[in-house]
């Protein structure tokens, strides 16, 4: 006998994209910077904001 709880029947889970839609709404934006939808300016852009903000992919800071 399983037992599931009532919780989790009407649960579902949203993909990557609405998450980020979400977000956005919310004022967070998620991105990559290999995201192809963008031109290499804004790649860079965002790449230096992350870097700035969150340290470079070596973990060293800006």
């Amino acid at each position: 006998m399983s037992v599931t709880s009532r919780i989790y029947n009407s649960a579902w889970q949203r993909d990557g994209e609405e998450l980020k839609r979400d977000g956005w709404r919310s004022g967070i934006l998620a991105v990559s910077v290999s995201d192809k939808r963008l031109t290499s300016l804004e790649r860079e852009a965002i790449r230096a904001i992350g870097e700035r903000l969150y340290g470079g992919l070596d973990g060293t800071r800006a």
